[in-house]
């Protein structure tokens, strides 16, 4: 009995201790003299796991898929700020840093064109690049219905639908893009024949 007895209280300290532990949600804390393991503050864990995980975009989630890799960058912004101000946020250089355009043709069909920041489209090449008439940019109103991302967080990869998309020609000699990472606040930076690869695109010549 005073075996049973000392185990039964070595098993109540050693659990008692395990309860103040960080550890991680598949660490068993093994119990003296019984043969068996508990796992360690699981439930708790998975709290503060599931509060520190990093909550994935769609286009991080699409790139993950396909193995493809990539560098998340965050800032912290609570609103729409262009593509130069989220560069000078992240002390990036501007030749790098590249946004995502959408546009509708004389067809009615959507375009995306994926530009450096300091860049302007030109609506007749990127026009004669995809076939069109003619195009404009859509309406800021409409990018959440046709891309499915906010304005300031719109990426070419992983839209709602697969639209025919453009990556400016003077990425291919380049060894990195950072474009948005699907949400605002987040950059992704990764290289433009991965882009081309995730978003279905092509390489063209579409800026004045």
């Amino acid at each position: 009995m005073k075996n049973h007895t000392d185990a039964l209280i070595l098993h109540t300290a050693i659990c008692a201790e395990a309860s103040q532990m960080s550890l991680d949600a598949t660490t068993e804390v093994a119990c003296a003299n019984f043969d068996c393991a508990i796992p360690a503050l699981r439930f708790g864990m998975e709290i503060y796991m599931s509060k520190n995980k990093e909550i994935k975009t769609n286009a991080m989630r699409i790139l993950d898929k396909m193995k493809i890799p990539y560098t998340h960058h965050t800032y912290e912004c609570d609103e729409f700020i262009n593509g130069i101000q989220i560069a000078d946020k992240l002390s990036l250089p501007h030749e790098l840093v590249y946004k995502t355009l959408v546009t509708v043709g004389s067809s009615k069909n959507y375009f995306v064109f994926v530009i450096p920041i300091e860049k302007e489209i030109d609506l007749k090449k990127a026009a004669r690049a995809v076939g069109e008439k003619a195009l404009s940019m859509i309406p800021v109103k409409e990018i959440n219905a046709v891309t499915g991302y906010i304005r300031g967080g719109c990426t070419a990869i992983g839209m709602k639908k697969q639209y025919r998309t453009c990556i400016q020609q003077d990425a291919q000699g380049l060894e990195k893009i950072i474009v948005s990472g699907g949400r605002i606040g987040s950059q992704l930076e990764l290289a433009p024949e991965d882009l081309r690869r995730a978003a279905g695109a092509e390489f063209a010549d579409v800026t004045d």
